[in-house]
């Protein structure tokens, strides 16, 4: 059985390759900055995603399914006791306008939203149900309402131990939870974590949150327009994004609380018109997703392959446990900070339960997977690393071929989607990159400014590369994230739980009310 590594990466570049519109980068600049990225990226990635020995699971995977699994269990499963009570903070029900902080629950949960749902909703579900088939639906679900409890915990930890300034910015997120939690629990190590956490939260800024984004903007823009050189695309929204993040967290959260909402009612919308005009398959697609789950109906690797990309096409969609939502979470207006863990778990439920299955249900209902007539199993690709789709489609192509076969339309709406989505998530990501930057640089003007320029000269980067190492590089970076937030999540978990339960029994005794009572 193939690793994840062989599975995905390679796999991946090869499908979206044959897939999308890939550009064909001019000879010189472009091609001197994918050689210098490649050379780059080899040994850290295959680090991040080496298997447990004899096994083609990824330990990586391994180690956040689990840290979801025993958070769900340490606070009792809190992402369904206080899913009502979530939606009732992020509507502004118990919100004080007094509270320090410099954003609403709503807008908190945008920004950080706007970081996690774009691509990985889009070309990362194709891909997991293209080589993981429909049962990796089954394996996203599952990790994300597990992952629920993750978010919950780290967002919680971030609000706690947040800074606040006199100018009534904040700066919050686990680089703080780790050396303060650490330091008042009297931990050893917790400024070396959160060092690390910041080195690796910066290279995820930019290169999942930024670089891949940009490059696969390009290829959709290049896709309607036709080819020209990557770095042109990149300048465009290298200008538009330092427009928007020089006006700092509040400008972000005035983009991001206007985008998301918009891009994920309107994808979700066209996924239900579709799956209601294919109402006569919804049982038989919810059967391929549970018997795939369960044995894989001959897709590669079998179930547990369908495992593997379900739980980490969920892992890498909405980054529970990465501790990255918890930067932009931390800037909420509030006095208690296990509300905004509330309002967090909402986020997985969003991104991967609702918006990661819609668009596996349609790429499923519309019979985008070719089926053997005569075994019931899905066929292969001749290299036996995927399964064989109409025409050939994969990754982002996929998703466009299975919205177009309702609506001839569609792709182009798609197109706009995805360069929304990109552009949100850079914008997030930039954020939560310049809060480490920050905290291993000082604050200042001049330092965030610094950082901010790097920032958009990675877009530039990011869109004249080519997919191979750029996709590399994101998850690699992204999950390395994850290995120091969760090691530290274990320690200070503890302090969620006291939170917990203080708040718990005054909001059962009347104590903590809604605002406008």
């Amino acid at each position: 059985m193939k690793t994840l590594k062989q599975l995905s990466l390679p796999a991946i570049v090869a499908m979206f390759a044959a897939g999308t519109a890939t550009a064909q980068e001019a000879p010189g600049i472009d091609e001197k900055i994918n050689q210098a990225f490649a050379d780059f990226t080899g040994p850290f990635v295959s680090f991040i995603f080496a298997p447990f020995p004899g096994t083609g699971f990824p330990w990586i995977v391994g180690w956040l399914v689990i840290a979801a699994t025993v958070f769900t269990l340490y606070f009792a499963f809190v992402q369904l006791r206080f899913f009502g009570h979530a939606i009732s903070l992020v509507k502004g029900d118990y919100s004080d306008p007094n509270d320090a902080g410099e954003v609403s629950h709503f807008q908190a949960l945008a920004t950080a939203l706007s970081g996690t749902v774009g691509l990985g909703n889009i070309a990362g579900v194709a891909v997991a149900v293209g080589i993981g088939g429909p049962g990796a639906t089954f394996w996203m679900i599952v990790a994300g309402l597990l992952g629920m409890a993750s978010k919950f915990t780290e967002c919680t930890l971030g609000v706690k131990y947040r800074n606040e300034y006199e100018d009534g910015t904040v700066s919050g997120g686990p680089m703080y939870y780790m050396s303060k939690g650490f330091n008042e629990l009297g931990l050893p190590g917790g400024k070396i974590l959160a060092v690390l956490f910041s080195i690796f939260c910066i290279l995820g800024a930019l290169g999942g949150g930024n670089m891949f984004q940009a490059n696969q903007a390009h290829q959709q823009i290049a896709g309607i327009f036709g080819q020209y050189p990557g770095w042109i695309t990149g300048v465009v929204f290298a200008g538009i994004v330092f427009a928007v993040i020089v006006g700092g967290l509040k400008s972000i959260a005035r983009v991001t609380e206007k985008v998301v909402p918009f891009m994920g009612i309107m994808y979700v919308l066209a996924a239900i018109v579709i799956i209601a005009m294919h109402a006569d398959q919804i049982g038989w697609a919810f059967g391929q997703i549970f018997a795939g789950a369960f044995t894989g109906l001959g897709v590669a690797g079998g179930m547990v392959g369908a495992l593997i990309q379900g739980f980490r096409r969920a892992a890498f969609s909405n980054e529970a446990g990465v501790g990255s939502a918890a930067i932009a979470h931390s800037a909420v207006r509030t006095k208690e900070p296990i509300t905004e863990g509330f309002v967090s778990l909402l986020e997985p439920f969003i991104d991967t339960v609702v918006i990661c299955t819609m668009t596996a249900l349609v790429i499923i209902i519309t019979q985008q997977l070719i089926v053997d007539p005569e075994t019931g199993l899905y066929m292969l690709t001749e290299d036996g690393s995927g399964i064989a789709t109409v025409d050939g489609n994969s990754g982002v192509s996929l998703t466009s071929a299975a919205f177009g076969s309702a609506f001839s339309w569609f792709p182009y709406v798609l197109a706009i989607a995805v360069v929304l989505f990109a552009f949100s998530t850079m914008i997030s990501w930039s954020y939560y990159g310049l809060k480490a930057w920050t905290y291993l640089f000082g604050e200042g003007h001049t330092k965030e400014l610094v950082f901010k320029i790097i920032f958009c000269i990675f877009v530039v980067i990011g869109a004249a590369a080519n997919l191979g190492p750029v996709i590399d590089f994101s998850d690699a970076a992204i999950f390395a994230m994850a290995v120091v937030n969760v090691f530290a999540l274990y320690f200070l978990m503890k302090v969620v739980r006291q939170e917990l339960a203080s708040y718990a029994s005054r909001l059962k005794s009347g104590e903590i009310r809604k605002f406008a009572d």
